[in-house]
């Protein structure tokens, strides 16, 4: 996933007495103390499963006699409703933010302590996913979910294009799409110009570090030839695709335009599956998923192991009955379920056979495992991704023609600028 503040030295300067503010539950403790209470959870478009949201929201009723109230955000400029939200007397109870993000929130007092519950509750998490939800050793969230990208591609095409089984290295893939391309009438690959948690991928698995330290300050290193050489391959992907170099994945939905039955593949989270089939039914029978191949066979692509965490407001009103919601959101069955429906990588081994019940997730794990990373993981960081995306920027114009070097040399000002602020 995703995914800072609204301005980070105005919302510091809001938040800051967040974490003093915050209390309970006006005086109701325990699971069984908030019998006709509801809580208000935000989010994000795609992220909450159906069976999931079922049956967590009957769970928590069961368990609290309260109600759980699920409000669906865009990504689209969540960066500054949220922090606007979560600077307000009544904030959502619990937000679910992009685990890149959580950095940020939390050095600006937003978020509550949630190190007792990680204790209760996540004991057996592998370190990968709770790091994004840790700030200078301190728990301020809990990881939801974590995933990366694989190749859902269509059966059916690639049948006429005469390919047998699926590519394990690039050179294989690169060649299966110049199959579609030359057999078919289909378009080999579907991947807007702006995919940027591809192109993180792509830094990931060529070593690169998107910024650096200069003078005790963080500033860009898109100007790394190593920056330059994930671009360069992201551009020979691109080269499979007519989809706009100016657009992300979301502008349109990608799945959207998978489920017309005219693509080959696009480079997908797992999830994506399901809004395919929502928009057409008649593409399940044709959707696989296989592992973005690497340049060798026992090392696939680099991959973003993006994804949210789950946090509780610091001036909310309701911590207690909050934390009860996370204790059955975050379940080993709840956990589960959201492996199993959506495709995410497990966070613990005991779900692991959860994997293997979704393909996507099975077609995941390897890369996870091998070859994944996350972009930096500094507060500073949410500021760089907030709208507009400089990164974007940069991708829109290499693909434009813009040599690397020069692309990064123009957008390093507003990337340094986004990194000095506090």
């Amino acid at each position: 996933m995703k995914r800072g503040l609204m301005a980070a030295a105005a919302a510091a300067g809001m938040l800051v007495s967040v974490a003093a503010c915050g209390s309970g539950d006006g005086g109701t403790t325990g699971a069984d103390g908030f019998k006709g209470q509801k809580l208000t959870v935000w989010v994000m478009s795609g992220s909450n499963p159906a069976q999931w949201t079922k049956q967590v929201s009957a769970q928590f009723a069961k368990k609290t006699g309260a109600t759980v109230e699920f409000k669906v955000q865009q990504w689209n400029g969540i960066q500054q409703k949220l922090s606007t939200a979560l600077s307000e007397d009544s904030p959502p109870d619990v937000v679910e933010i992009g685990n890149t993000q959580t950095a940020a929130y939390a050095e600006a007092g937003a978020l509550a302590d949630l190190g007792d519950l990680k204790k209760e509750i996540g004991a057996d998490w592998n370190d990968a996913f709770n790091k994004a939800s840790l700030v200078d050793g301190k728990q301020y969230a809990l990881p939801w979910y974590a995933g990366n990208r694989v190749v859902m591609y269509n059966k059916r095409i690639w049948r006429q294009a005469g390919l047998k089984g699926t590519p394990t290295t690039r050179a294989e893939l690169f060649r299966a799409f110049e199959a579609i391309k030359k057999k078919t009438d289909a378009e080999p690959l579907y991947l807007p110009g702006q995919n940027w948690y591809f192109f993180d991928g792509l830094t990931i698995g060529t070593g690169a570090d998107l910024v650096k330290k200069q003078g005790g300050r963080w500033v860009s290193n898109l100007g790394d030839p190593k920056v330059a050489e994930a671009m360069d391959l992201y551009k020979r992907y691109q080269d499979f695709s007519t989809a706009p170099k100016n657009k992300d994945e979301a502008t349109p939905q990608q799945a959207e335009v998978f489920a017309k039955g005219h693509t080959g593949a696009v480079i997908a989270m797992g999830y994506e599956a399901a809004t395919a089939i929502k928009a057409n039914p008649g593409i399940k029978k044709d959707i696989g998923f296989f592992t973005i191949p690497g340049e060798r066979a026992d090392k696939p692509e680099g991959v973003f192991l993006g994804g949210s965490n789950f946090a509780v407001a610091g001036m909310g009103k309701k911590q207690e009955l909050a934390k009860e919601f996370l204790k059955v959101a975050l379940s080993k069955q709840n956990d589960g379920q959201m492996v199993e429906e959506a495709g995410w990588t497990p966070k613990s081994a005991d779900l692991a056979g959860a994997a293997r019940e979704n393909p996507a997730a099975a077609a995941a794990a390897p890369a996870a495992e091998k070859s994944g990373g996350t972009t930096p993981l500094i507060p500073q960081w949410a500021a760089v991704e907030n709208v507009p995306n400089p990164i974007k920027s940069y991708m829109t114009a290499v693909l434009g023609g813009k040599s690397p070097a020069d692309a990064a040399r123009d957008i390093a000002p507003e990337i340094d600028a986004r990194l000095a602020k506090k």
